[in-house]
């Protein structure tokens, strides 16, 4: 089985940002297993974090965009299709400014970045997202599909009819190899009758033919340089779709079949694989702990037992967990009755009985009690209300003794809406 990876020493690089026309400066450090992708705004007070993920992606207007509790990341898609090419894992991106710098338009700089980095493999298995089954997501002539693959691979079709006929297509078998040889080097472009409307949307302000093939109204390439390529429009929106798909978390697996899409259409693709493969490893694994065997671990008790399925272990690493929210629970009849809202504080200790069942659950700890000791970074994003399904996934950070640290997240129909750590000891 691959191993994860990440970055073997800090790189960095600065210019300016493709749309925000804004200076910054990108620091690359290595991460732990499990880390994943995480922008770090080192610009702004307390220097906020943001995680390359599919639930903060914002905006999807000529560009991907990030947003976390009001701070956001411009553009990523560029730096994280070059980490998901290369299969760089977990990466913290210290990024002074609000947007990567654009660079020559392309992931190639990037690429050679991380590869004068060097790669290091990490004592974690590689993570990935897949399906067993065919499926499509369709809006006129605009498609993506994926069949199920044990490698990943990527065919797209370009098309503009009109007022510049293109018409290109490509097929690439998606590895570090072939990333860094054919789809790096394909740069951003557009058309010449589109840069004033980008400029009166205050996008594009940092564009230029260093950074950008344009196209002229006769079908002519502005830049002097002409083409890297014949087919570097269909390769740059293979980039622009794998830096899309890296926000899913995990390497993919799987024939991504894409007609005329862009961002937008990207992420909803790639929301729609993300939410598919967790109902087949929900499925496939099935309950591994009922509410009566969880009683066998936890102390709690109706009505502050709070979890009814456990989903899934990984011993001393991680666990996967549900409550169904009804109507007729015990704090509905109180907490806002006129419109039940599941109250955030029980949100949390429902995460510390996943959290709980954990480690509780292996040998040297059975018998014993967890205590909350602390909760730090949580954040309430959505309510949680009666007919709901509370998924909550637990991720061991830090162990010592009967005392450590978990990232916690809940989730209901894969929207987030809840984050943050938790501590815990055992007595």
């Amino acid at each position: 089985m691959p191993q994860q990876r990440t970055l073997a020493r800090q790189v960095q690089c600065e210019g300016v940002g493709l749309h925000t026309g804004n200076r910054s400066k990108l620091s690359a450090h290595p991460a732990p297993a499990g880390h994943g992708v995480v922008f770090r705004r080192t610009d702004i007070a307390g220097s906020p974090e943001i995680p390359a993920r599919m639930e903060f992606v914002h905006e999807v207007s000529r560009g991907t965009t990030l947003q976390k509790d009001g701070v956001k990341v411009h553009t990523v898609e560029h730096v994280v299709a070059a980490l998901f090419g290369l299969q760089i894992d977990n990466v913290l991106i210290e990024l002074h400014g609000d947007e990567p710098p654009a660079t020559d338009g392309s992931a190639l700089p990037f690429v050679k970045l991380f590869q004068e980095a060097g790669i290091q493999e990490l004592d974690a298995e590689a993570q990935y997202c897949s399906v067993r089954s065919t499926f499509s997501v369709a809006d006129g002539q605009k498609t993506i599909s994926y069949i199920p693959a044990d490698n990943f691979q990527v065919s797209f079709t370009l098309a503009y009819p009109e007022p510049v006929p293109i018409s290109q297509h490509l097929h690439v078998c998606v590895s570090p190899d072939s990333f860094a040889q054919e789809i790096a080097f394909s740069r951003t472009f557009g058309f010449e009758y589109e840069f004033d409307m980008l400029k009166e949307r205050r996008l594009a302000l940092g564009g230029s033919l260093e950074n950008a093939v344009v196209i002229r109204r006769d079908g002519g390439i502005m830049n002097p340089e002409g083409l890297r390529s014949e087919t570097e429009f269909v390769r740059h929106k293979i980039l622009d779709l794998i830096g899309d798909l890296a926000l899913i978390g995990r390497r993919v697996k799987g024939h991504v079949v894409a007609c005329r899409t862009g961002h937008a259409y990207n992420v909803r693709f790639a929301r729609k694989l993300c939410e598919l493969h967790h109902r087949e490893q929900e499925r496939t694994a099935g309950p591994m702990m009922n509410v009566e065997a969880i009683k066998e671990i936890l102390p709690h008790r109706y009505p502050f037992l709070l979890v009814d399925r456990i989903l899934s272990i990984e011993a001393g690493k991680s666990a996967v967990g549900y409550k169904n929210v009804t109507g007729n629970e015990e704090f509905f009849n109180g907490h806002f009755p006129q419109r039940p809202v599941m109250p955030g504080v029980l949100i949390c200790e429902a995460m510390a009985q996943v959290a709980g069942v954990l480690f509780l659950s292996q040998p040297e700890h059975k018998g014993k009690l967890p205590f909350f000791v602390g909760i730090d970074k949580i954040r309430f994003r959505k309510p949680v209300t009666p007919g709901d399904r509370l998924e909550m996934y637990v991720q061991t950070l830090k162990v010592r003794g009967n005392t450590g640290r978990v990232a916690v997240e809940a989730k209901v129909d894969g929207e987030l809406v809840c984050d943050g750590e938790l501590m815990f000891t055992i007595l």
